[in-house]
């Protein structure tokens, strides 16, 4: 799908065949949302391209782009994840910055106010690394704890609750995570032991805890040692 130029390759035609996305070169890192795409330069700073009209390629329009745009305000960054309308960066200061979509406080700024420029997720430092869901988001820190924000109707905060946050929260009492990942409604952890945790949405058995029940606090996924990585998609999860 092309349809807001998220291909970056100046058109909006569909592709079923890759295609070179325009005028980047020197890239180190991508990320994928549902109609917009981010990329790193090796001179640490951020593009983007495709659907924008919530400000999400933090160009400060909502004007769409079919070819990449920098985005404002931003150097140094080291990490890019994007949700579902809105993306996140990672500086290697260990702040993270958000732009774009921001009704269920994503961009984790005390608002509810979509952002077409980056904004500094309140509180956060010491962050490693980023992932974004849907409509929520996910900080990994340095002392091995998570934090997330932003929807939270089906707890994939993992704070205990369902009411949403426009700032961080911290999820549960997980310590030890070296990895994170966001799906659509849920979130997923790998510890330092090589085992899995997992909460919010569940209605396919995403969570893996054997039940459809929804988590509002992490559960340990059972059966699962030794892990590497996950990812996560709309309502599945992966583990390797």
């Amino acid at each position: 799908m092309n349809s807001q130029g998220q291909l970056g390759d100046g058109t909006k035609t569909k592709r079923t065949r890759p295609v070179q996305v325009r005028n980047l070169t020197g890239v180190t890192s991508i990320a994928g949302a549902r109609g917009h795409s981010l990329a790193i330069r090796t001179d640490g700073s951020l593009w983007a391209w495709g659907y924008n009209a919530f400000g999400e390629l933090g160009d400060g329009t909502t004007t769409s782009r079919t070819t990449p745009v920098r985005v404002t305000g931003l150097a140094g960054v080291v990490q890019v994840a994007g949700g579902r309308d809105h993306s996140l960066a990672l500086l290697g200061d260990g702040t993270v910055w958000a732009f774009g979509h921001n009704t269920y406080g994503q961009l984790g700024d005390g608002t509810t106010t979509h952002r077409s420029r980056p904004v500094r997720v309140s509180g956060l430092s010491g962050v490693v690394a980023v992932a974004a869901g849907a409509y929520h988001s996910l900080a990994l820190l340095d002392d091995g704890t998570v934090r997330a924000w932003g929807r939270n109707n089906l707890g994939q905060l993992g704070n205990g609750a369902t009411a949403n946050r426009s700032t961080p929260v911290r999820v549960g009492t997980l310590t030890g995570v070296r990895l994170v990942a966001g799906g659509r409604d849920h979130g997923l952890a790998v510890l330092g032991d090589g085992t899995v945790r997992a909460w919010g949405a569940n209605t396919y058995g995403q969570l893996g805890d054997g039940t459809t029940t929804r988590r509002t606090s992490p559960v340990t996924v059972p059966g699962l040692s030794g892990v590497e990585t996950v990812t996560a998609g709309r309502a599945y999860s992966a583990a390797l």
